[in-house]
Parts: C-alpha cells; structure tokens; sequence
C-alpha cells in the first residue's frame, strides 16, 4: 500500500506552534505531510517565502515532513505531488464558511481531493500569524505563541 501523503497548506508567516499542533497531529492520521507555503504577491509579508520554508524546517525535525513551496491552486500543487488529501485547520467557526466555501471548490476542481478539517487545541485557538505578527510589532512578548526559532527571527526582524 503506497504511503498517505497529505497537503497542509498556508501562509505560515510566520509559523506558530497552533500550526505545529496541527502537524504533529496530522502525522498521527497520515504517513507523510507537505507543508506547503503559499507565494502571494497580493499578501503583505513580514516574512518571505524562503524564510518561512527554512523557519517551517527549522521548527519541524521529523523526516516525514516536507516543506514546499507553491502559488497558483492548490489542486494543481497536489496533482503534481500525487497526494489526493489537504488537511486544514480550523479556529473558530469564523474560519470554518471560508474552509468550508474553499474546500468544495477545490472538489469542484479536482473530486479526487478530499478536504479534511482538524479542530486547532484550545491552547492554540486564539493564535494566528496576524496576532503573532501584531503583538511583535508592536514589542508585545509571543513565547510560547511560537516555536523557539520564529520567536528569535521576530526579535530580530523588529529591533
């Protein structure tokens, strides 16, 4: 039986530890996962691309992760990997209409890919990367909000 790969993709900028919660919860259900980090030029970014791919790794030490890249659809980023799952995250149920109006689409696309939703843990619930972003911009403290490694590349980036 060939390995269960699945897609969790986003922002990640930057990457919180309800986001990690979300992969080491993911890898209990699947063999694999492609983190996959969204290039989009229309978004405000604090961190770039590459950063977010070298914190994501940087945060992640398990070899059953990979972390990519991708811009344009999503169902043509896991066509081209061969993976037919996209696992999400879901906060509240404000991000739940967004997901929900998303994932049909993508079955739209491509019925072949399934959508599966993973409820964030209520220690993680009221984390986003905007938050994070936010409240270090403004020298507000995010330990525990982050993994060790984005919580030193924000003191960095905002000194």
């Amino acid at each position: 039986m060939p390995p269960r790969i699945a897609l969790y993709p986003g922002s990640f900028d930057p990457p919180t530890n309800g986001h990690l919660s979300i992969i080491q919860r993911g890898l209990k259900m699947f063999d694999g996962l492609i983190v996959a980090v969204l290039k989009n030029p229309a978004k405000d970014e604090l961190f770039s691309v590459e950063e977010r791919v070298q914190l994501l790794r940087g945060a992640v030490n398990d070899k059953r992760v990979q972390v990519k890249t991708f811009s344009g659809l999503l169902v043509k980023f896991a066509q081209q990997e061969g993976v037919n799952a996209v696992l999400r995250g879901l906060r509240a149920v404000s991000d739940f209409e967004y997901e929900f109006q998303m994932a049909n689409m993508n079955r739209k696309l491509d019925p072949e890919i399934e959508t599966l939703f993973m409820m964030t843990g209520e220690d993680y619930f009221y984390i986003s990367s905007r938050f994070v972003r936010d409240v270090a911009r403004l020298g507000g403290e995010v330990r525990g909000l982050v993994p060790q490694n984005v919580l030193e590349a924000l003191k960095k980036r905002f000194k």
